[in-house]
């Protein structure tokens, strides 16, 4: 004979409230975090939360939402952000902040196809969700479609200028300040050169970090010494800064536009016999893992990414309105020393 097993009934709120001993108006405001401002007392919201774990009560979220208006989901649009090894921490950000406020996240990824967000934002308007947000792997201006533009919507990394929507992006001007500042703090005063160009008038940072680093070297009464155009890439960098030292540049600093035109110019340093602090500094900006692979460690401007998409939640929850720039911090390594010199 088999052994029937019985399913256990799912417990309900008046569960709760009949083992705590309250009403099933008072078991709702303590579960729904409203004690303090019915001015419940402190013994019966213990008996309530303990009752709701004895029971392993879970409240019915489908009811919640009728009463509520909301699908306690969150939808994320991106263009090549969560597939990014480096910028998904954004999306991991976002993901933490939406699972401590009990929201389920829906993630759409557009591969930079028009087409594909279009979908992507019909499918998550579709959904219900109770906003989107809306986040781009480089930090740059957009255009935001006009489908999002009268929907709660937060950008993620960038921004729309003409469109006036909140945003939450990292501060690059600030970051081009810290990045000039520690070699400043080192001692540097002559020879500092910076490697990159700006690949695109619409990416912030190709614009923001340069200004933030010349005017911290003008208001310390100094300049750039002179330009390493490349692209922010491993072996552009390494042949553009070859080249320089080819060409006779003697650079007692260099400041990288990114870590991975940092790597390029390591390599370019060291095949021309140039030690990475003892004769040239080096800083950069990002943060990467690179960062700390380098060998002395790079010290680098890091972009906050799992900061960035936590505040893109919370400011989407809130119906905040506004550009929320959040600071780069200068993470240390054994690039930069004061006292670097050339021979």
């Amino acid at each position: 004979m088999h052994e029937r097993r019985i399913k256990r009934r799912r417990a309900t709120l008046a569960d709760v409230a009949a083992r705590a001993g309250v009403s099933v108006t008072t078991a709702s405001y303590i579960l729904n975090r409203q004690a303090q401002e019915m001015r419940i007392s402190a013994r019966a919201v213990e008996r309530v939360k303990a009752a709701a774990a004895d029971l392993e009560y879970r409240p019915n979220r489908s009811a919640q939402n009728l009463r509520s208006s909301s699908t306690m989901t969150v939808g994320l649009i991106s263009d090549h952000v969560a597939s990014g090894a480096f910028a998904s921490r954004m999306v991991s950000g976002v993901a933490s902040a939406a699972r401590a406020a009990d929201h389920l996240l829906v993630i759409g990824e557009s591969e930079g196809d028009a087409e594909t967000e279009a979908l992507l934002v019909e499918e998550m308007l579709d959904r219900q969700v109770d906003g989107i947000i809306y986040a781009t792997l480089t930090t740059s201006t957009v255009t935001v479609a006009a489908a999002l533009r009268n929907q709660r919507v937060v950008l993620l990394n960038c921004e729309d200028v003409e469109a006036g929507l909140p945003a939450v992006l990292h501060d690059e001007l600030a970051g081009g300040r810290t990045a000039a500042t520690a070699l400043l703090e080192a001692g540097h005063r002559e020879g500092i050169w910076l490697v990159g160009e700006e690949p695109d008038p619409h990416v912030i940072a190709a614009r923001l970090r340069p200004a933030g680093i010349e005017t911290a070297l003008h208001q310390a009464g100094t300049s750039l010494a002179g330009h390493i155009a490349c692209d922010w890439a491993v072996v552009p960098a390494y042949r553009a800064v070859s080249s320089a030292l080819d060409s006779g540049a003697e650079p007692r600093a260099l400041i990288c536009l990114n870590d991975r035109a940092a790597m390029g110019a390591y390599d370019a340093l060291r095949e021309h016999g140039l030690r990475v602090p003892e004769d040239v500094a080096v800083v950069s900006f990002d943060g990467s893992d690179l960062a700390g692979w380098l060998r002395p460690a790079l010290t680098t401007v890091r972009i906050p990414f799992k900061e960035l998409g936590a505040r893109a939640f919370e400011r989407l929850m809130s119906g905040w309105n506004g550009v929320d720039l959040l600071p780069m911090p200068l993470v240390e390594g054994g690039s930069v020393r004061a006292g670097t010199s050339r021979r």
